[in-house]
Order: structure tokens, then sequence, then C-alpha cells
């Protein structure tokens, strides 16, 4: 069939737009063109002088292609899609690549129904991974399993691009029958593989993991590239790795590397941006402009066969953006399909929710009994690993405020099972307690604190909300309810942002590090090394087992 546009991609008909005496980014040959382009059907027809119904003079602007994000999970912005929508679309990004395994953790495959209606709420383009490890592995069962047989009649459903993140390195490694059926689903499949390397790396490509965003170090995104994987560069509200691994971006290897902001919260999407601020901090740690602008369009576009996007050229959608005069990357205008993103009213979202049924909890189900050498949670900053810390502690003398050493509980919300306590390190708490219903990958209810009732009152505060990120102290609360299967809010972006502003006021008073949300969520996520809590205890992701609190003795 002859494409509609092709008469004014010869030019013998007007094209719907024109976007003239523009220094047009091309990502093919990263370099720039004083040049017009135009656009029929929301598509672009060609490149150079043609003439149409309606012009834009861009004055010599710089125009660039929509930005790609290559790995995101929307519900770690606290916001539902829609609303994200709003918030990304002005900072240039018209492409999200996104992992819905945190409400499909929470809900099954109503979940992945709830994500895949809200991408028609938005002008965004949402497009989804299945969900390869619900639960993130056997020992962690949240809210909903999903095998391969739950996977393969959504493969067909639009919107669907292929398995998200396979985190289960040793069901991969082991031959697990249940991963390896998922593995026969797509030929698309996004790995997870922190600190995986060697002859385990080799074997973990060879079963079909094309990419991977949780490298940490240049030497580790280095020996991923060499073996074939796409890197995408992380850069969230506490996984900061965009620095340790600008060094592996050059014009050989550019092709094959990414941005991805994989958890950010909606705060920072204010005030820092999205993928516009990936590209800025590439920059700043002496990536080149052209290489970055290249990472955040045509190398995701790429590698996820999205072969309509990722440049302004005939053919691709006519998704681009005009950039503010200076030599800096700052988004003036986002243009979607041709036509031109203005600001939207903001509306209350629908909601899929969940109920919490978790099991009253007393003092005593806190209660840490003995002394020695014990295992402690260590946060690492702008990282999401943790470390290992081992220190003599009396349970008698908790909290130890001096040494920064603090109760960290898990309670199950699904199956009134209880909880698990263990200790951490790095929150910095003077007073109250921290309590929240985001809490990777199962989601079940993570609290921190200095003393046993406050983190009593904070985990309730979560329940009687139905889902919450909570802080306490004194005779306050500072609540953001996340009704929305206990992971975001169907509030407009401008009130969420509003209620963590509060929020972040309420945990500096307490003393509390930066993003301590942020971190708490990360603090039962048993695929990501080294020490973690979940709610039958301690969890250590090296060994793969549960392990005691105390060391010598038997779990």
């Amino acid at each position: 069939m002859i494409p509609p546009g092709l008469h004014a991609s010869l030019g013998d008909e007007p094209a719907d737009l024109v976007c003239e005496n523009c220094r047009l980014f091309n990502p093919f040959t990263c370099e720039w063109e004083h040049t017009s382009f135009a656009v029929k059907d929301g598509i672009v027809v060609g490149v150079g002088e043609y003439s149409g119904r309606s012009v834009i003079d861009a004055r010599n602007a710089r125009v660039v292609p929509g930005f790609i994000d290559a790995h995101v999970h929307i519900e770690s912005s606290l916001l539902t899609p829609s609303e994200y929508g709003r918030m990304v679309l002005s900072r240039g990004t018209t492409t999200v690549i996104a992992d819905p395994h945190e409400i499909v953790n929470v809900a099954g495959v109503a979940g992945i129904d709830y994500m895949l209606d809200e991408r028609q709420r938005t002008p965004l383009d949402i497009f989804y991974m299945l969900p390869s490890c619900v639960p993130a592995t056997p020992l962690d069962i949240g809210g909903a399993q999903l095998s391969a047989q739950d996977l393969q009649p959504l493969l067909g459903r639009e919107g669907i691009l292929g398995l998200g993140e396979l985190m289960n390195v040793p069901g991969v490694l082991g031959g697990a029958a249940e991963v390896w059926e998922k593995l026969d689903l797509c030929d698309l499949v996004d790995g997870h593989a922190p600190l995986l390397d060697g002859k385990s790396l080799n074997a973990y490509i060879y079963a079909g993991m094309s990419s991977d965003h949780e490298s940490t170090s240049a030497a580790e995104a280095m020996e991923k590239l060499r073996r074939g994987m796409a890197i995408l560069i992380r850069e969230g509200s506490t996984e900061k790795n965009l620095a340790d691994l600008a060094p592996i971006v050059s014009p050989y290897t550019v092709s094959r590397c990414c941005f991805a902001t994989d958890d950010r919260h909606a705060d920072m999407l204010a005030a820092d941006g999205h993928i516009d601020d990936c590209i800025r901090k590439a920059i700043a740690e002496g990536v080149e402009p052209e290489l970055a602008l290249r990472m955040a369009t045509l190398s995701p576009a790429e590698h996820y066969r999205l072969r309509d996007r990722g440049a302004i050229a005939p053919g691709k959608i006519a998704d681009f953006c005009v950039l503010c005069d200076g030599n800096g990357i700052r988004v003036a205008r986002t243009f979607k399909r041709g036509v031109e993103v203005r600001p939207s009213s903001p509306r209350r979202r629908p909601c899929l929710h969940r109920e919490f049924v978790c099991a009253p909890l007393s003092i005593a189900d806190l209660a840490i009994e003995g002394s020695g050498k014990a295992r402690i949670i260590g946060l690492v900053e702008h990282q999401i690993l943790t470390r290992e810390v081992v220190m003599d502690v009396a349970a008698r003398l908790l909290p130890d405020t001096v040494n920064d050493i603090l109760k960290v509980v898990v309670c199950d919300r699904y199956r009134q099972r209880g909880c698990g306590v263990g200790l951490v390190h790095g929150f910095r708490l003077r007073e109250g307690a921290l309590a929240g219903s985001v809490s990777h990958d199962a989601h079940n209810i993570v609290a921190v604190g200095v003393d046993d009732e406050s983190i009593l009152r904070a985990i309730r505060e979560v329940i009687a909300h139905q889902g919450a990120l909570v802080a306490v102290s004194g005779g306050s609360a500072t609540v953001l309810p996340l009704e929305c299967a206990g992971l975001m809010s169907p509030l407009p972006f401008e009130d969420v942002l509003e209620r963590l502003s509060a929020l972040e006021n309420h945990t500096k008073r307490m003393g509390c590090i930066d993003q301590p949300f942020m971190y708490l969520s990360f603090l039962a996520l048993t695929v990501i090394p080294h020490l973690r809590i979940t709610a039958r205890g301690l969890f250590d992701v090296s060994a793969f087992e549960d392990v005691p609190l105390f060391l010598g003795t038997k779990e």
C-alpha cells in the first residue's frame, strides 16, 4: 500500500507541519545540520526545504529527537502512568520502556491490565517488558505468582515488547525449568546481573539476556559490553551510577549505551528532570554532547527494535524537542507526533486497590534477644547495594543512635505471617520512625525507627491508609497515601510533590539522610547484594539463604 505521506515526501503536496531554520541533531552521524524538516500525519516525511500548512520558525534553535528512557519502573515515581507522562513529557521524554513488576508483584495480571489501560491516557509512549520474576525469588512471594503460562497470553497485546529484567540469576544458571520456560517466550530479554562476571556472566548472556542496568563500576560495565550486552546507565533517586560509568562511553560503544532512570521519585523528576538530567550529567562527566544525545535517542530505539523512532528522519515518528538558547540541554518545547505538548489540567486518576491483610503487631514481635557479633545491613550512599557490617551488639542497648544502629522491620501485608526484624546502619535517625508500603519487590511494609512504639505507630498508619509513606515523631505524623496498590498515588503530581516535600521536611527534622524512603524501599530486595531484610528475617544474597542476626547461631 502506498504510504499516505509519499506525495508530501516528494514535495508534490504540502506537509501538515514544517519546522524550518533549525539546527537539527542527527544521531546517525552525531552531527548538527542547519536545515528544515516536514511532518505529515505525525510522521517525518522529509528533511530539507518543504512547504507546509503550518510552519514553525525555530530561529536557529537546536532541535533533537524525543528522549527515550531505556528502563524504568513507573510505580517508583509514586505517580500513575498518566500523571508520570504529564511530568516527563515537559522534560522532552516521549518514550519509556517500563517494567511493571512492582504492581504485578502486588496484583498479578490485574496489575498489567491496569498499566496497559493507563498507557492509553497519556500522549507519552509507554512500552512494557513483561515481568519475568514474580516473585523476585521463590522465597519472596508477595501478592502474586506468574508462570510462563500466565505470561504467554499477554505477548500479543499492544505495548508489550519482550521479557523484563530476569533477576533470578541462580535460576538461570542452575537451569530451573520455570525460568527457562519464560526465556523461551521472547527473544528480547532484559538482564539484571549485579556484580556478575567471568563464566557466570558468559552463561547468563548465553541464556539470552541482552542488557544490564545494574553495573556500578566501569570495569563491570566494560566486561558486559565486551560480551555483547547493552549497558543501560542508571541514574535514579538513590541508584547513581552515571558518574562511575561515563568513562565507558565512546564513539565505539555509544550504540550499545543508553540512559535509564529505573527508580526516580516524583520530587527528583520535578527538581532535576528526567533523561534531560542524565544528558546534562553525562556531559558534565566528560561525555561528548553528541554522544550523550545519541544515548538518549537512537541507541535505546535500536536496542528495543523501535525502528519508528530515535531520530528525526523520513519515516520516523515526529517526536522532537526544541532546546533552549545556549549550549546546555534544557527543553523549551516538546512535540509528540508533530503536535506540541501543552500543559494539561491535573486530574485524579482511577486506582487499582489491594487490601492490606496484616497480623496485629506488638512490642513483643519486635524484640531482639541476645548479644554478640551481629550482622547489620549497611546502607551504601547513592547505591542500592548494601554491605554487611559486623559489630558487637547488646540487644538491651538498642537502639544505638551513637553508632547509628536501628531496628528495621518488614511486615507481611498479604498473609498475616507477622514480621522479620533486623538491624540497619546509615539512616541517622535521632527520633521517631519511617514506614512505607513501597518495598521492592514483594512490597510488604518496611519500617525503621529509634523505638518500638514509633515503629508500630508508623506501620499502623500505613495499614490505615491501605498503603502510604509515613514519618512519625513526637506527636506528629506526615503521610503520603498510596492507595493505588500501595505503590502509587492517584493524585495529580502537583499534590504528590507537595506531600513529598512535607515528608522531606519532617525526615530532616528527625535527622535523617536524604531520600530515606527510596533507601528504605530497597532493604527487602533479595536480588541485590549483599544483606537484606524480609518478613522472615535477614537474607544473605551472596549465599542466597536466610541467615541469623547473630553470628554463630542457627537460623
